[in-house]
């Protein structure tokens, strides 16, 4: 199994202002040219989160800027690279607010589940409401299982709830997509298939389990193992 990389390589927490203003050649050597986010914190309180591709550079900058009167004590948190830094400070803007940020933080890609969840509740007290009532519920008809043409269900007919799905598997450096079509069978450059499995099999050429080959995406950006589509 490969290491995984850690997002946070090294860290340097609650360090007093003054340490920073009398050992700058110190921190420096630690942050010099080096990217991640920061902490700047007013009696043991946080006060502003931050990142930046130079941390030597803004730690300096807040010893004279707007908020030089506003923090006493810091911490650093060094990254591997900076391709999550943005998505990292948005989603601590968010959760704790610090009184010195002026912008909240913005999840770009992210899907917002507030209008599925306040369906859902008003479904759910429609029902109590209709049992309070006396209301009898209305009994939805059972779904139908989709039957191929060759006389055979589709696997993943009772997963989709009637909406499409993606799939996708990287497979010897190539990158193939799919989709599940409502009716349950699988769409691959063209060609339908009744299973993943064989879907799978028109990429490796050998048996697969379709459950375990491909990914799908459970969310905007969430890919994981099809199997998990049915527990």
């Amino acid at each position: 199994m490969a290491k995984r990389t850690p997002l946070v390589c090294q860290h340097l927490e609650n360090i007093s202002r003054g340490a920073l203003e009398r050992h700058q050649d110190i921190i420096r050597a630690y942050v010099r040219n080096r990217q991640g986010v920061y902490a700047l914190y007013r009696r043991d309180k946080l006060y502003y989160v931050g990142l930046a591709s130079n941390l030597r550079m803004r730690l300096a900058h807040h010893l004279r800027d707007r908020h030089y009167d506003s923090w006493d004590r810091f911490s650093v948190y060094l990254t591997i690279g900076d391709s999550h830094l943005r998505e990292l400070e948005s989603l601590i803007l968010r959760i704790v607010k610090p009184s010195g940020n002026r912008q909240s933080g913005k999840l770009t890609g992210s899907q917002d589940l507030k209008g599925k969840f306040r369906q859902h509740v008003k479904n759910h007290q429609k029902r109590e409401l209709d049992i309070l009532l006396g209301i009898a519920p209305k009994i939805p008809k059972l779904a139908k299982r989709k039957i191929t043409r060759d006389g055979k269900t589709a696997v993943l007919a009772k997963y989709t709830d009637g909406r499409t799905i993606k799939l996708r598997r990287a497979y010897k450096g190539v990158m193939y997509k799919a989709h599940i079509r409502p009716d349950g069978k699988v769409r691959m450059k063209g060609v339908t298939y009744n299973s993943p499995s064989l879907a799978g099999v028109a990429i490796c050429k050998h048996a697969v389990n379709g459950w375990e080959f491909w990914q799908y995406e459970r969310a905007p950006g969430d890919w994981v193992k099809l199997a998990k589509l049915r527990r």
